[in-house]
């Protein structure tokens, strides 16, 4: 909890105590340092006996520094109850280093959090249809491949918003078109039923809308946390937000048969919708877009923030991005297509994955719809887990001197080696204890990706990492409606599903070899003036 308090941290009111130790003044992090030369050292010892006129002196600049102090502080400082008793303070210049109770207590944790739970949203608003879609197909006689067409309806309106989303998300920043996407794609959410109860039509063009909606969420994470995390700590933090991402699933796919049997078919749908709305409130009035402009950071965190951040990575640093960004320049280097390929695969598995394991274990292991939303819900735990393990072990990795690219090529490789593997283990799965075990397997290593490719999206372009992140999406879009629609088709045509997570396991083998070949952690220089 934030609190506000007077500038009396290591300063304490300035006793002879204070002064007779030169280390915590130098220790002190606050620009309105008391200097030096004020101090005559030698007459400290009987400073408080004299009624000299250099006593008199020092008393009175003590007293007008103590109280032009607290003036600029409660002008705008609000300092976080952990930042009054952390013990380690700066070196010279500012802070070097975060105790892990300053991080899990600070503001750029409060936004990480406010993102994992709009990504948690996100996700939910989702899946919600992977479940409903069984009662759905029953009420009207939806074949397989048409029960895939409606599931894919959602990626058509995804499919168009990326790029154009992450142009907005680097132009006018990610707090505002973040909220203006959880509104509109709650409110699609809220409306599905009445869709539904219309037309088919109105049901594909409500899910089509919140598709557009949706396909800013994952620019503009990237987009906040580029802004208020420095590079060690950015895998942790997308890790943390991907996590709700994850978390999402689990809510969506747990809460919708219940929800769905005390409130009917359209129960979750009205719930996550008003859930989107009371987020959008909070978001709005709690959240800054840059560190600078919080009124609740302490100023500690602040000069961290700043000190730690290369200033070539800062994005606030730099000129307003232009509105139409460099495409051709994006699109002629390599490190972009290992990113698009990444992205492509990761949403093929991951679509195909979110859409008919349900139905998978449904059809192939003979459960109800209820326990089919429990199997396929457990991986996406794992998967939140996973990926925050990952994103400590990325971090650390970088501290200790791996070089950037090489921890993303770590991350990546088991983001898609592990689960090409373990999919190999899901086809031989006979029960569904042993084939949610495999599953969980693979999701779990999964999420290694988010250390991987989509950290790497800040990296190699920080100041286009909306736009390029909608380009990648664009293609993981793509590779989504043809997986998730391919999946229906290939079942109907060979009769297995079996087969076509052989199909995507080998896919998996081929995107990783790719990524390590061409990718890169090093800043790209797109601008004809980086040159």
């Amino acid at each position: 909890m934030n609190s506000t308090l007077s500038l009396n941290r290591p300063v304490r009111n300035y006793t002879l105590g204070s002064f007779k130790n030169p280390k915590l003044i130098e220790a002190r992090p606050s620009r309105h340092q008391l200097r030096s030369h004020l101090i005559d050292f030698s007459k400290l010892k009987w400073f408080g006996n004299v009624n000299s006129r250099t006593g008199s002196s020092v008393q009175q600049q003590l007293r007008d520094y103590s109280c032009e102090s607290r003036r600029i502080t409660s002008r705008r400082i609000r300092v976080s109850s952990n930042d009054a008793q952390f013990g380690s303070f700066p070196n010279k210049g500012g802070a070097e280093s975060s105790s892990f109770a300053e991080f899990i207590t600070s503001e750029r944790v409060k936004v990480v959090a406010m993102l994992a739970l709009s990504l948690a949203l996100c996700n939910a608003d989702r899946v919600v249809m992977s479940v409903a879609i069984v009662p759905l197909s029953l009420a009207h006689g939806w074949s397989r491949s048409f029960s895939g067409i409606v599931q894919s309806s959602f990626l058509w309106g995804y499919l168009i918003s990326p790029i154009a989303g992450g142009t907005l998300v680097d132009y006018y920043g990610g707090k505002a078109v973040m909220a203006c996407g959880v509104a509109l794609w709650s409110l699609a959410t809220f409306l599905t039923p009445w869709a539904a109860e219309n037309s088919l039509l109105a049901l594909l063009f409500a899910r089509a809308m919140l598709g557009v909606a949706e396909g800013v969420a994952l620019p503009c994470m990237n987009n906040m946390i580029a802004r208020w995390f420095p590079s060690t700590e950015r895998a942790r933090a997308v890790a943390m937000a991907m996590a709700g991402f994850q978390l999402g699933n689990a809510i969506g796919l747990t809460l919708s048969p219940i929800l769905m049997s005390q409130g009917g078919i359209f129960g979750p749908f009205v719930i996550f919708g008003l859930c989107g709305f009371l987020w959008v409130l909070v978001w709005l009035s709690a959240t800054s877009s840059t560190p600078d402009r919080s009124p609740q950071i302490s100023k500690y965190e602040l000069d961290y923030i700043m000190n730690k951040r290369q200033k070539s990575h800062a994005v606030e640093s730099k000129p307003k991005t232009k509105m139409i960004p460099p495409f051709r320049r994006l699109l002629s280097k390599m490190p972009t297509w290992s990113l698009i390929v990444a992205n492509a695969m990761h949403s093929w598995g991951f679509f195909v994955i979110l859409s008919w394991m349900p139905i998978y274990f449904n059809s192939v292991h003979h459960v109800d719809l209820r326990q089919a939303a429990w199997f396929s819900a457990v991986p996406w735990c794992m998967m939140a887990l996973t990926g925050y393990l990952a994103g400590l072990w990325s971090d650390t990795l970088i501290r200790n001197g791996t070089s950037i690219t090489l921890t993303r090529k770590i991350m990546q490789s088991i983001g898609f080696v592990g689960p090409a593997v373990a999919l190999v283990g899901l086809t031989a799965a006979k029960t569904p204890s042993t084939a949610s075990a495999w599953l969980s397997l693979a999701v779990g290593l999964k999420a290694f990706s988010h250390c991987g490719f989509l950290v790497n999206l800040q990296e190699i372009a920080p100041h286009y990492s909306g736009v390029l992140h909608g380009l990648s999406n664009t293609a993981g879009t793509f590779a989504a409606i043809i997986g998730t629609v391919g999946a229906g088709f290939f079942v109907e045509l060979v009769g297995s599903f079996q087969g076509f997570l052989l199909l995507t396991s080998l896919l998996y083998f081929l995107a990783a070899l790719f990524y390590i070949k061409f990718s890169t952690g090093e800043r790209v220089h797109f601008d004809e003036s980086d040159s």
